[in-house]
């Protein structure tokens, strides 16, 4: 089995061991939720969003918190609930700063299409002091991934004086928290786009049930058949990890959380 390590700072060691020391739980930290987040996930449910469950967002911390990564995006920023869980374990509640807490990343960019969620986030990386580091950017992911991609094809002929892309760059470290028949294609775009060493971290889409039938022609597809297909094309994706790359799942109460890794 071959080593890993270097890219963005993880030890050496092997695939497997690399894997099990990212995905195993924290017994340092609790699973408490951070009292900004606690906040948010109750207007959540007034405003019929769903959170993630408990254990997955401990779970992604907890793998969060060993990865030393200087440009960490989140695809899916919502109204900041899975933001305010980050930015607690780098900063501590401002009201109670942590001692010693992780190091925190060079950059943090949380991506959100929706402007007036947006706002909400804004507000959220100012109450942890967080703007010399943080952003948002209210864009759809597939149009900012496609223009970074184009930006990184042509920067090798562009002028020093050039606009630098809107991602801070190397990407190494990319979460995705998108509805289901988003995810695939989020997931997919920004793999793409890490850094060699780089780790890539959304849940698992559902696995469907039953039979849904095909999709009959001049007819739109019900949302069982677009999820489904959604779970299809995710499928494709792991596929195509696994050829070049890597990739390893740990089953939560809540679902299963893949991390994959771009090889170096």
């Amino acid at each position: 089995m071959s080593d890993l390590g270097g890219g963005i700072g993880l030890p050496q060691m092997s695939e497997r061991e690399m894997f099990e020391n990212l995905l195993g739980e924290d017994s340092e930290r609790d699973g408490e939720e951070p009292a900004i987040a606690a906040r948010i996930g109750e207007q959540m449910l007034h405003m019929n969003l769903q959170p993630l469950p408990r254990s997955t967002r401990v779970r992604i911390r907890d793998i969060i918190s060993r990865i030393p990564a200087r440009n960490v995006v989140l695809v899916g920023g919502g109204i900041g609930h899975l933001s305010a869980w980050l930015l607690d374990l780098w900063c501590g509640d401002p009201a109670e700063p942590r001692e010693n807490p992780p190091p925190r990343p060079d950059s943090f960019t949380i991506v959100e299409e929706g402007g007036k969620f947006g706002v909400i986030i804004d507000r959220l990386i100012r109450r942890y002091d967080a703007s010399s580091w943080t952003r948002v950017i209210a864009q759809p992911w597939l149009e900012l991934s496609a223009e970074t991609q184009s930006w990184l094809a042509a920067s090798t002929t562009l002028p020093d004086s050039a606009n630098p892309s809107l991602l801070p760059l190397p990407m190494e470290l990319a979460i995705v928290d998108l509805d289901e028949e988003r995810r695939p294609e989020a997931a997919k775009s920004a793999f793409d786009l890490l850094a060699p060493g780089g780790i890539l971290i959304a849940l698992e889409p559902e696995v469907p049930t039953g039979d849904v039938g095909e999709i009959e022609a001049g007819k739109d597809a019900t949302e069982a058949q677009r999820l489904v297909a959604s779970f299809n094309r995710w499928m494709e994706f792991v596929r195509s990890v696994n050829e070049e790359d890597s990739a390893a799942f740990v089953e939560m109460r809540g679902g299963t959380i893949g991390v994959f890794r771009r090889s170096t």
